[in-house]
């Protein structure tokens, strides 16, 4: 696999459409930033890091729904590819859906999301937009 993120993205938008309460993804440490930031943000419920017998391990994502069942994430999009990278200042973030969502950036500081970013004025390649 060469593309771990849009593995985990991918994942996490299957699970979330079949409507499961967990799911696991391969272990790395850009993926363990994203769930921190999802967790932080309030996208998921919780995550935690697994051993699988392998060296990599996993990450189990607890995916967080609303009383009326729906998902929180409505939408999830992997933005920068290994085959056209993406990099952005701070003045070059962009608004997702008026601020109501969020844009996952890999920066110096580790991963951030876009508000996080704007906080700390620095700029990253723009991995993904959710909302």
């Amino acid at each position: 696999m060469t593309d771990t993120i849009a593995d985990m993205l991918l994942r996490i938008r299957n699970a979330s459409h079949a409507r499961h309460k967990t799911v696991d993804v391969k272990n790395s440490r850009i993926c363990e930033g994203i769930a921190r930031v999802l967790k932080e943000e309030g996208y998921i419920a919780d995550f935690s890091v697994l051993e699988d017998g392998t060296h990599q391990g996993l990450i189990r994502l607890t995916i967080k729904y609303t009383p009326a069942g729906q998902s929180i994430i409505q939408e999830i999009r992997r933005v920068s590819k290994p085959g056209c990278r993406v990099y952005r200042s701070v003045r070059e973030f962009p608004q997702i859906i008026g601020g109501m969502g969020i844009a996952l950036l890999s920066t110096s500081r580790g991963v951030l999301s876009d508000r996080q970013a704007r906080q700390q004025n620095i700029g990253g390649e723009l991995l993904a937009t959710i909302h």
